[in-house]
């Protein structure tokens, strides 16, 4: 009933000052063009366009990522926003990457291919649930567990990489990095979420060099930079708890 209240009171506002209505139309416009790219990349992935449909969910996370910042810098965060934008990176970061998999290399493996593309999407949902609850509590500069949109466009970047070295493309094996990733959505292992990250001035110059050479690599080879740079993220959490670990047992 507040809920309702609450968006009765937001619309006879919004009709007061049409500035208004333009600043809380557009984050949502974006997460909308979220959901078309997700939508699209299934059917991309159903009429065998796997390229395409691989590029729709990296293009996914650009407007995922837009979304956010744009109601943000314009003062129109709402809880319909949240909501809608959680709905939003289930289609394009859970059902989308999904069927790309199922579609590009799970099918021949029958049932096994059905539980793990499924297992991908439940993990996800829960991992999106767990974030909706803890995000006002959690550290802003850490997310607990690998987030469903890192984890989509990786496997997705995975589909692009086999596809383009078809001699050494293996199912199993992306079924495989598919499962690990579903296990790491629900995990407690912490990961960066650089929204909020404090650079010492002297460790600026080893930064741009590093952004440097990445950015030439990834210029060159552009889909085995990406690539490499989206694997390292998901090994830092394990090998950073594992590290965290060993150092505990060394003291005692």
């Amino acid at each position: 009933m507040q809920d309702k209240i609450y968006w009765v009171i937001s619309v006879a506002n919004m009709k007061q000052n049409p500035k208004q209505t333009i600043v809380f139309i557009l984050p949502n416009l974006l997460t909308s063009a979220s959901i078309f790219s997700g939508v699209f990349s299934i059917i991309s992935s159903i009429h065998h366009d796997f390229v395409q449909a691989a590029w729709l969910i990296v293009l996914a996370l650009v407007f995922d990522g837009l979304d956010g910042r744009v109601a943000r810098l314009t003062n129109s965060c709402s809880k319909f926003g949240v909501e809608f934008d959680s709905l939003a990176d289930i289609v394009s970061f859970g059902v989308a990457p999904a069927v790309l998999i199922y579609v590009f290399a799970a099918e021949p493996y029958g049932r096994f291919g059905v539980v793990v593309t499924a297992l991908y999407v439940i993990f996800g949902a829960i991992r999106l649930a767990r974030f909706n609850i803890m995000s006002a509590s959690a550290e802003p500069s850490v997310f607990i567990g690998v987030p469903i949109p890192t984890a989509a466009v990786f496997l997705s970047l995975l589909v692009l990489l086999f596809h383009k070295y078809e001699a050494f493309s293996s199912g199993i094996a992306l079924l495989v990095a598919t499962i690990i990733v579903a296990l790491l959505m629900v995990s407690n292992i912490r990961y960066p979420s650089f929204k909020k990250i404090d650079f010492d001035k002297k460790d600026m110059r080893k930064i741009f060099i590093s952004l440097t050479l990445v950015l030439l690599l990834v210029f060159i080879y552009p889909i085995e930079g990406i690539v490499l740079l989206f694997s390292f993220y998901i090994l830092y959490g394990p090998l950073r708890a594992l590290n965290t670990l060993l150092r505990k047992k060394s003291l005692h």
